[in-house]
């Protein structure tokens, strides 16, 4: 019996977003499940998953498209540049959710890719709309629009209660990135 595919959303300001979408991609692996995850902001910055994702493969590809994060520490690439680039992600994960090759599509940080007008709404509510039916989609990212919270089977909201960044503390290795 073939269970339809859902459509995910882990959204809010807390942490943990992209990590319950790699909690799944692990789980998955272990049942020889083909996850393709798609990064639309993170690509160019060195973090564990980049690494760690490897040792998931042949099961588990990582996309990693965007040029880091926009606007912030030290961005100095053009609007247009990161707004190209997300345009560009948005093509490729059209072409890796309707190729039939995998059973769950990661869309890493587009909710954010959105509120940064780097990409349009319309475009990631037409991914959803053409996903195929027993395929999982599942989009992280804050400032998930109503819209596509509308067209999710599941949506979890992280909220930030504590944050050692709070107390002056850095982001760690293995915990933050």
């Amino acid at each position: 019996m073939s269970q339809s595919g859902l459509t995910i959303v882990y959204t809010g300001k807390g942490k943990g977003k992209t990590t319950a979408a790699l909690g799944i991609a692990l789980r998955a692996t272990g049942y020889d499940k083909k996850i393709c995850m798609i990064q639309f902001i993170k690509g160019s910055w060195h973090y564990g998953e980049m690494i760690s994702s490897k040792r998931l493969e042949p099961e588990f590809e990582m996309v990693a498209i965007g040029k880091g994060f926009v606007g912030i520490i030290d961005d100095k690439t053009p609007l247009e540049e990161h707004q190209k680039i997300a345009n560009e992600a948005i093509k490729i994960s059209a072409t890796k959710i309707q190729s039939g090759k995998y059973d769950i599509v990661i869309l890493d940080e587009v909710n954010y890719a959105i509120n940064l007008d780097l990409i349009k709404l319309e475009d990631v509510l037409n991914l959803i709309k053409i996903k195929p039916q027993n395929l999982d989609l599942i989009l992280t990212g804050n400032y998930a629009r109503d819209e596509i919270i509308e067209l999710a089977d599941l949506v979890t909201e992280m909220r930030e209660i504590k944050h050692p960044f709070r107390q002056g503390k850095k982001a760690k290795k293995g915990i933050d990135f």
